[in-house]
């Protein structure tokens, strides 16, 4: 950690993807003023959807895009565009792959890692929350 008194972004997304590429099923960390639980999609905890645990392996060896703010989610520029990226597509670190709103900024989200689509978690205008897994990429196919 940064210091005793908080967990950087950096930090919290390390921990997700931890959870997402093992077995855990759940994971809580504690700092003084936060607290991030983190429950993987399975028989205990539907609540994340089944499309993630459908999709994901037991292998773990898929990456996730994690939501890194709430907002809503939007898989094109606009209406009438083609889709960032589709299962099946390669992607490039710093490439884009679908926008989120929120309090009416649109902001780029951008892999952090190159591989191909797996999957696409959330339905477009779904709204998503901070964490939430958007995207599985298989970083082996790059």
């Amino acid at each position: 950690m940064t210091d005793d008194r908080r967990l950087d972004l950096e930090e919290i997304r390390a921990l997700i993807a931890l959870a997402v590429a093992s077995d855990i099923v759940a994971l809580e960390v504690e700092a003084p003023h936060l607290k991030v639980k983190i429950k993987k999609a399975g028989a205990h905890a539907p609540a994340a959807g089944p499309e993630l645990e459908r999709r994901a392996t037991p292998e773990g060896r898929y990456a996730p895009i994690v939501a890194p703010m709430v907002g809503t989610f939007y898989r094109a520029a606009n209406p009438d565009a083609p889709p960032f990226v589709q299962e099946g597509d390669a992607v490039e670190v710093g490439q884009t792959v679908c926008i989120l709103e929120a309090m009416k900024l649109f902001n780029e989200i951008q892999s952090e890692v190159a591989g191909r689509v797996v999957s696409v978690l959330v339905e477009n205008g779904a709204p998503v929350e901070y964490g939430q897994p958007l995207f599985l990429i298989d970083p082996s196919a790059a």
